[in-house]
């Protein structure tokens, strides 16, 4: 049986991060086989371009394909290898993020996007999206507060995430089905509570 695919997506300072080990833990408890990843990332190849991605100035459109090049090495690599095998894959971020990020954020043309969507991935998509929402300002102090020197991406101003997160509440409204929406901005236990009535559900 084929497996699952689970992302999470929301602006940077959102938790994904902190609730993909618990989500993990969740779904192995109720005897899942679950990969972990990333993107950018996933892959030996893919980590390279991270680096890259988060690291060094370069021309827009040369970010977008480094990011759908990533994506394609991680899809043929692990994402597809994992599910056909049965496993789940918990990924934190995939092309919604491309849409809210190079496309909300940066203005890359919708167009582009969805040739670059196509032609990588075609119809593919996740199972299911647990999308992280929480005000701008309070991802900015929750980034503020961590350890270590920000990326590229976090040290944008806040009209960048504004319309990155104006992207994500578009991409949702459009898939309701698959994008479900979690209120990061409650307590830890709170949005636990949210995620776990999601995945019940999905899960059944």
């Amino acid at each position: 049986m084929r497996g699952k695919f689970i992302t999470l997506e929301g602006i940077d300072g959102a938790g994904k991060s902190s609730h993909a080990a618990w989500i993990a833990g969740w779904l192995r408890a109720r005897g899942r086989d679950v990969l972990v990843t990333r993107e950018p990332g996933g892959t030996p190849l893919g980590e390279r371009l991270r680096e890259l991605l988060l690291a060094e100035p370069m021309d827009l459109r040369t970010e977008t394909l480094l990011i759908f090049a990533a994506r394609q090495e991680h899809l043929a690599l692990r994402i597809e290898p994992a599910l056909a095998a049965g496993r789940w894959v918990l990924s934190e971020r995939f092309t919604d993020a491309t849409f809210a990020y190079q496309g909300g954020g940066r203005g890359v043309p919708r167009p582009a996007l969805e040739v670059l969507e196509h032609w990588v991935h075609g119809g593919f998509q996740p199972d299911l999206t647990l999308y992280f929402d929480l005000p701008v300002p309070v991802a900015r102090g929750r980034l503020e507060a961590a350890t270590g020197a920000p990326d590229r991406f976090e040290r944008e101003d806040t009209r960048f995430f504004d319309r990155v997160r104006a992207a994500y509440h578009v991409r949702a409204a459009e898939s309701p089905g698959r994008i479900r929406t979690v209120d990061a901005g409650q307590s830890l236990s709170a949005v636990k509570k949210q995620v776990e009535v999601i995945l019940l559900k999905f899960c059944e």
